[in-house]
């Protein structure tokens, strides 16, 4: 569901000369947080849709200023807010669950950081004012404004790296959140059709990584399933 892929972006420039290198604050606080992530009992599960309708739709939409990004936080934020132990997480002691769903989108800086505007109440809000909200987080994240509530509130998390072209990878859980989930790119697929013929079909693989202390199994794939009937049926996204 991505776009056509971008040229891959260059590799951080390497030092001058050999030798240890710090981390920048943000770097540190990064890797903090992956080290954190290691502590928590995840599990992995992904499913292949179909995002022929879906990209339809946002090629319609495009004109109208609907981001890529907007679109599909949309088609999981309709989804986790049919599960809240999907938007949930885990203090140690037991569920904490969250009355928004916040998405967060991973986005990648210039100087080698990482950083998760957040869209906010994303079931609740349109397509059209997320995009608005989305251009206006990454003018943010780019000048390095954001304010905290910007990129620490989210409850659910999409890293997409489907404009570079990967067909399928695992995302490292934030912590704090019940879940990510990693969107691929659409690569054209021959695909069996229940008539016995055959078609070309662009097929997404999404991989969701879950807190197994929260969210059990047959919860993480009925909510992959949500979001596939979402991303297959996207006209629902439009309201």
């Amino acid at each position: 569901a991505a776009p056509a892929p971008a040229p891959a972006a260059p590799a951080p420039a390497a030092p001058s000369q050999a030798g240890a290198v710090p981390f920048t604050t943000m770097q540190g606080a990064i890797a903090k947080n992956m080290q954190a992530s290691l502590d928590v009992a995840c599990f992995r599960c992904t499913v292949d849709i179909c995002t022929d309708d879906f990209d339809a739709l946002y090629k319609q939409l495009k004109p109208k200023g609907v981001t890529m990004t907007a679109l599909l936080s949309k088609a999981i934020g309709n989804a986790v807010g049919q599960f809240p132990v999907i938007n949930a997480s885990c203090d140690g002691n037991g569920f904490v669950y969250n009355e928004d769903v916040n998405i967060a989108v991973a986005v990648a800086m210039d100087d080698g950081g990482l950083i998760t505007p957040v869209l906010k109440k994303a079931d609740q809000t349109d397509i059209y004012e997320l995009s608005r909200q989305w251009k206006d987080l990454v003018g943010k994240a780019r000048a390095k404004k954001l304010a905290p509530d910007e990129y620490s509130t989210g409850t659910f998390t999409m890293s997409n790296l489907g404009m570079f072209g990967v067909s399928q990878f695992d995302a490292i859980l934030p912590p704090g959140q019940g879940g990510i989930m990693a969107v691929s790119s659409a690569i054209p697929t021959v695909c069996a059709m229940p008539d016995g013929s055959t078609k070309v079909r662009k097929i997404m693989k999404v991989t969701l990584t879950a807190d197994h202390r929260t969210v059990m199994g047959k919860d993480g794939a009925a909510f992959l399933v949500a979001f596939r009937d979402i991303v297959e049926n996207p006209e629902q996204l439009v309201f």
